[in-house]
């Protein structure tokens, strides 16, 4: 009897645009959006696993080894495949990603900014809006006393930049949750955009943030982030 566990299609990276028989080298931006599609799929692949009360290692046999009549064992083995197939797309992709940005630099030139980072940077201030990225997490609750309120952050905040992670490589916010584990006690520059209360452009800020523990609460930070 085949491994009931095992994914029902090869996992490994989908084919890629190619020409004259060579992959296509793809723009920085194709590239992110290409990677912003697949963490859209993985979310809502995930939320399948979630509606069976499942995870990706969650047993699918009974303890005498048949098939789970309580789940469909069939729909679970697809979604877990699926996942495992754009797992590994989406670490070729930011491998791509690594190498575009790096060519990028080594020939002296930038990245021109995004058609989504142009429209943030056209509602927001001061003479450096140009540069500013795209944000790429929202601040959702901040605890009062905490290392986030004593570093200014509000709840609204959009991030675009918090300590190395940025909206390429913040992987659904798990190089936040890195970054802060890496620096507890030591100060991290978050970039943050407000909005204004008099309904003015959104002021661009940078915050200095150190993680600690035994503020009170919960956690480093004292906040909560979603991904937007």
């Amino acid at each position: 009897m085949d491994d009931i566990h095992a994914p029902t299609v090869p996992s490994g990276p989908t084919s890629q645009p190619t020409a004259n028989g060579a992959p296509k080298q793809q723009s920085f931006y194709e590239l992110m959006a290409q990677k912003e599609n697949l963490e859209a799929e993985l979310t809502a692949l995930g939320a399948v696993l979630d509606s069976h009360g499942v995870h990706m290692k969650t047993t699918l046999t009974t303890i005498d080894g048949f098939p789970r009549a309580d789940i469909d064992v069939a729909q679970i083995r697809t979604t877990r495949a699926r996942i495992i197939r754009l797992k590994n797309d989406l670490k070729e992709v930011m491998k791509q990603v690594q190498v575009v940005v790096e060519e990028h630099f080594a020939a002296g030139k930038t990245l021109e900014p995004s058609p989504s980072a142009q429209s943030w940077s056209a509602g927001t201030s001061g003479s450096g809006a140009s540069a500013i990225e795209p944000p790429f997490a929202k601040v959702n609750t901040v605890a009062a006393g905490s290392p986030a309120a004593e570093a200014g952050l509000k709840a609204g905040d959009r991030v675009t930049k918090f300590g190395t992670a940025n909206y390429t490589n913040h992987e659904r916010l798990s190089k936040v949750a890195q970054v802060v584990q890496q620096n507890e006690n030591q100060t991290i520059i978050v970039r943050v955009l407000r909005e204004s209360s008099d309904n003015a452009a959104s002021q661009s800020l940078d915050l200095r943030l150190t993680p600690r523990q035994n503020w009170g609460g919960r956690g480093l930070l004292g906040c909560h982030l979603v991904p937007l």
